[in-house]
């Protein structure tokens, strides 16, 4: 039910606030390098991208988010690079928060605007680490977090890491190479790390179930952006079959692996990640 209660309530605003979207860094799956003395490793938050560009927060897709003032009261004029986030296993509560046309300030007191890069800076990942700390040692806002950026000896110590956070509820680790300068796009200077592989796709179509779930979902149909075409039927809750994630919207998966055609093997539902542009634009 919670998606429909969202997606009535965000298709209900107007005059949403547009901005070009940011050119963000992405990042691509760690495959075993060995070289891990070059990257610095943070935990992977489960939390909305967002971009301040001196001024107001910016999604992805350049929709403004309506963050009250007091929230960025104290933020550099510098660009940064981060998360809007409430915490571990909190993503759905995050996206709704952010993404409201007349923002909660009981929510938005909750969120922090986790900092992890400093894309305006020339300089390498270890100069605009060392920019970004020195930012913060002022400490410019209650609500600006700089996340944790550590080393680790050798795989042995990074899986253990891993093994750690997802123990506690976190997603995974990212890894940032140091002598990596910011470049928009995906790339390999920027890594992420999970005990699974996750990819996003496109809702096509709603399958009917059966049995249990007769009468509601069964089964999204997807469809990647390589265009293979597949079935999501498990890692529903029954809220989200009662009312699933609209056509359009974007979904988030977990898969191990791909067949030789390339469909990812033992997929099942992660999350919503986007409502369908049209609902976004209202919202935003």
């Amino acid at each position: 039910m919670k998606y429909l209660i969202l997606f009535c309530l965000l298709l209900c605003g107007t005059g949403a606030a547009r901005a070009a979207p940011p050119a963000i860094l992405l990042a691509s799956d760690y495959a075993g390098e060995t070289a891990l003395h070059a990257f610095w490793v943070s935990e992977k938050l489960d939390g909305v991208r967002a971009r301040w560009d001196g001024e107001q927060l910016v999604s992805r897709q350049g929709n403004v988010f309506n963050a009250p003032a007091w929230f960025t009261h104290g933020f550099p004029e510098v660009s940064l690079d981060g998360e809007l986030w409430l915490g571990r296993g909190r993503f759905a509560d995050a996206s709704g928060a952010v993404r409201r046309q007349q923002p909660d300030a009981a929510q938005w007191r909750e969120l922090r605007f986790m900092i992890f890069d400093l894309p305006s800076h020339p300089g390498t990942f270890d100069e605009r680490l060392a920019a970004l700390r020195e930012l913060f040692a002022t400490s410019p806002s209650p609500y600006m977090v700089l996340i944790d950026q550590f080393r680790v000896a050798d795989r042995t110590e990074l899986l253990a890491r891993l093994d750690t956070v997802v123990a506690q509820g976190g997603e995974g680790l990212m890894l940032h190479h140091g002598s990596a300068r910011y470049q928009p796009g995906r790339s390999d200077a920027l890594l992420k790390l999970k005990p699974y592989q996750d990819a996003e796709a496109v809702v096509i179509g709603h399958l009917p179930g059966k049995g249990r779930h007769a009468g509601r979902l069964g089964a999204l149909q997807v469809e990647t952006g390589d265009g293979v075409r597949f079935r999501l039927g498990t890692g529903f809750s029954d809220d989200e079959r009662d009312a699933p994630p609209p056509l359009g919207s974007v979904v988030t998966y977990r898969y191990h692996g791909v067949t030789r055609d390339g469909v990812p093997r033992f997929a099942s539902f992660l999350r919503l990640r986007h409502l369908p542009s049209t609902a976004e634009e209202a919202y935003q």
